[in-house]
């Protein structure tokens, strides 16, 4: 049987079509699914009977099972631990703001990047995620909490563009209007800094934003919190990120994790003022949370100050990321893969 959350608007008109059905039943189906929140065929009742038996016989659609839900008692940030069907599990995260909501999203069941500072890659990685369990994270939170989620952000467990084509066919369904229908400046994609990948996703026309995690202001540093940094190192990440702002001309953000007496130095502050010159960027300072890994420390909110005040002085845009979730181990770098199940696809 296939899952029908597999196929994007034009796939679904497709199979429609080649069913000897009317186009606009593909409409239909995808209303209920994506704006109504129904995920049973015989509850579609503006199918007729035969159709609805006919979609049971050939497809499923299967929303996630909720194993954990953990709600802040300090911001409502919500966390969900969801069951795939193979049985891995993957963490996702609902941000409640004064004028959105905010989903944190998946895109792998663990993550092959191990940086230091990130509980994912601790857990190594299993598989790619495929794009019905990537909408499906955002269709089920949609319905557990009955909202309309308005913004989502890929920074969940994993490194998106290392699952390019499925994130990618996701995004688009994501801001399709006859699926979620989200404004394209809703969505956010983050990359630890898979070159290739970023050259790739400035091809896409798509006019979403880029965050780029650095966390480190030279290669020496950036090296010892990311592997990653050996293959694709920071010259080669700002020309990719300075290709991006050319062809887009959208504002890329900088994430930062500021670790006391490694990363957050005046010099480091400095140093990333000057890599960062003259690209039209935000950096994001995210204070360090903690995951059970001896000898990385949170900045002192001295420093964290400092060290935002250097790169505002330097014509730097920078902002402390509000925290929200650390106390349900939802903040950045704390989602952790749980109830592994080795089972490559």
């Amino acid at each position: 049987m296939k899952n029908i959350l597999n196929f994007n608007y034009e796939e679904l008109k497709s199979e429609i079509e080649n069913m000897g059905w009317e186009k606009f039943r593909a409409d239909q189906i995808c209303d209920w699914v994506y704006h109504k929140k129904v995920f049973d065929f015989a509850k579609m009742t503006n199918l007729s009977k035969v159709c609805r038996e006919k979609l049971r016989d050939i497809y499923y659609i299967q929303p996630l099972r909720i194993l954990e839900k953990k709600v802040s008692k300090k911001d409502k940030t919500t966390k969900y631990l969801f069951e795939l069907e193979d049985g891995n599990t993957v963490e996702s995260v609902l941000l409640f703001h004064r004028n959105r909501i905010t989903a944190c999203i998946s895109t792998q069941v663990g993550c092959p990047l191990k940086c230091a500072f990130c509980a994912t890659g601790q857990g190594g990685f299993v598989r790619n995620l495929e794009t019905s369990e990537i909408i499906s994270q955002i269709l089920t939170m949609e319905k557990d909490e009955n909202v309309k989620i308005s913004n989502i952000v890929y920074m969940g467990m994993g490194e998106p563009l290392l699952n390019y084509d499925k994130v990618i066919k996701s995004v688009k369904m994501v801001v399709d209007p006859k699926m979620l229908g989200l404004s394209q400046r809703h969505v956010t994609i983050s990359t630890a800094g898979i070159v290739p990948k970023i050259y790739d996703l400035t091809q896409e026309g798509l006019n979403i934003y880029l965050s780029v995690s650095l966390h480190a202001p030279n290669n020496r540093k950036r090296d010892r919190l990311m592997p990653i940094n050996y293959k694709y190192p920071l010259e080669e990440l700002v020309q990719a990120i300075k290709y991006y702002l050319e062809k887009t001309n959208r504002r890329v953000t900088i994430e930062y994790i500021l670790i006391k007496g490694f990363n957050d130095f005046k010099e480091d502050a400095l140093e990333l003022a000057e890599l960062l010159k003259g690209l039209k960027v935000n950096v994001n300072l995210i204070p360090y949370n903690p995951i059970d890994i001896p000898g990385l420390e949170r900045s002192s909110k001295k420093n964290i100050k400092e060290f935002e005040s250097i790169l505002k002085l330097k014509g730097i845009e920078a902002v402390v990321r509000e925290e929200k979730g650390n106390d349900i181990d939802a903040a950045c770098g704390q989602l952790r893969t749980r109830r592994l199940v080795k089972n490559q696809r």
